[in-house]
């Protein structure tokens, strides 16, 4: 039986809604599936860029970290070296306070008398050389030809040995010096200096750690060389 004109467009339009109905489905399953892959992606774009910015601030963390490190160390070094300075400069000015001190043993004849007699004898002593040469202050001559004289039968009994000993009228320790003698062999090319200056030098470096324990109380990170 062959169909109506009416049946062929009511055929035709149930085909064309199903095949839009179909396309339509088709057309939200592409952008369902679209926005999905959509999201993914933008979710791993974001994860990138956060784990890049938590890197980078991390990275920052740990360079201002490592920079205030550095910054407390300097800060340290140069504390310390400022207390170092400090105590450098105390003992330096008890140093000149004891040299200057010096000029009291010079003013008492008798005490500095005796004092010349045991640096003379301790001088030839050391030296032991069979001619030997004392060299003193000029204001000090006279003393020292006393404390010469004392000292020659002093160091013959201990040595057992001849000695000659001269007194360098020629060349004189400085006027300004504190005082004590300066004792050469022959030759003049041995010394020993036995002036107070040196004496004090001597005393000093070695009880610096008394007296670095006596000013600054003990340290157990502290060693002395001496």
């Amino acid at each position: 039986m062959a169909l109506s004109d009416v049946d062929v467009q009511k055929k035709i339009k149930h085909m064309m809604a199903f095949i839009e109905q179909e396309a339509s489905e088709k057309a939200e399953e592409i952008d369902a599936k679209a926005e999905e892959e959509f999201n993914i992606e933008k979710g791993r774009l974001v994860q990138i860029q956060r784990l890049k910015i938590m890197e980078y601030y991390e990275k920052k963390e740990k360079q201002i970290e490592q920079q205030k490190k550095i910054q407390m160390s300097t800060m340290r070094n140069q504390a310390r070296l400022k207390v170092l300075r400090a105590r450098d400069d105390l003992i330096s000015d008890l140093l000149r306070e004891a040299k200057l001190r010096l000029s009291r043993i010079v003013e008492d004849p008798e005490v500095y008398q005796r004092l010349l007699d045991k640096l003379v004898l301790q001088g030839l002593l050391r030296l032991l050389e069979p001619v030997m040469i004392v060299r003193c202050r000029p204001q000090d001559l006279l003393l020292v030809e006393v404390a010469v004289q004392k000292a020659i039968p002093e160091y013959m009994t201990i040595s057992q040995k001849h000695v000659e000993v001269q007194i360098d009228r020629e060349a004189y320790l400085a006027v300004n010096a504190a005082g004590g003698v300066e004792v050469y062999s022959g030759n003049q090319r041995i010394k020993v200096s036995n002036t107070l200056e040196s004496r004090l030098d001597l005393s000093a470096k070695q009880k610096m750690p008394e007296i670095r324990m006596a000013l600054f109380g003990a340290n157990a990170n502290r060693k002395f060389f001496i």
